[in-house]
């Protein structure tokens, strides 16, 4: 059997600004900034962006690398009162890849700077790619979630 091939990924910028450290809680609010990466890109990369009003960004859990990763089932934020469940069926950051998404706010694009609100990546984030939200992309039907995960999520935001 063949090795799995190696993937590497070149940052395209960097969260500045909003919070310094990861916290569990609270991020409605927290607003940042994504700035290119200006040896790789020129603004208009961002051209469109400011006609939407959210956007999806790809990120490097960078900080806390010494954390073991969790490949296995584990209960959320280490709460015994919430199931057991698998690393894919929550948003942790000990993932295998450590790699995270959020959707935020477009506050408003400046050349090569993207101002954001309700990203939940820190400053000094990389940030491995933006995609844009749309309808369309939205999921289709109903979402089913568990109890636990509409606590959690209760006070993220």
């Amino acid at each position: 059997m063949q090795a799995e091939p190696q993937i590497t990924f070149t940052p395209i910028g960097h969260v500045r600004g909003g919070r310094k450290e990861a916290t569990k809680d609270g991020w409605g609010n927290n607003r940042s900034r994504i700035e290119l990466d200006s040896n790789r890109f020129e603004a208009d990369a961002l051209l469109g962006i400011d006609a939407l009003s959210h956007i999806e960004v790809i990120f490097y859990f960078h900080l806390h690398t010494d954390e073991p990763t969790e490949t296995r089932a584990r209960h959320p934020r280490d709460r015994e009162d919430w199931p057991k469940v698998g690393i894919f069926a929550q948003r942790g950051r000990m993932r295998p890849n450590r790699i995270g998404l959020s959707t935020c706010r477009v506050v408003k694009v400046e050349g090569m700077v993207i101002e954001v609100e309700g990203l939940d990546a820190v400053d000094g984030t990389l940030v491995l790619d933006i995609k844009p939200v749309w309808k369309g992309n939205e999921p289709r039907g109903e979402i089913r979630e568990p109890d636990w995960a509409r606590e959690i999520m209760s006070n993220y935001w």
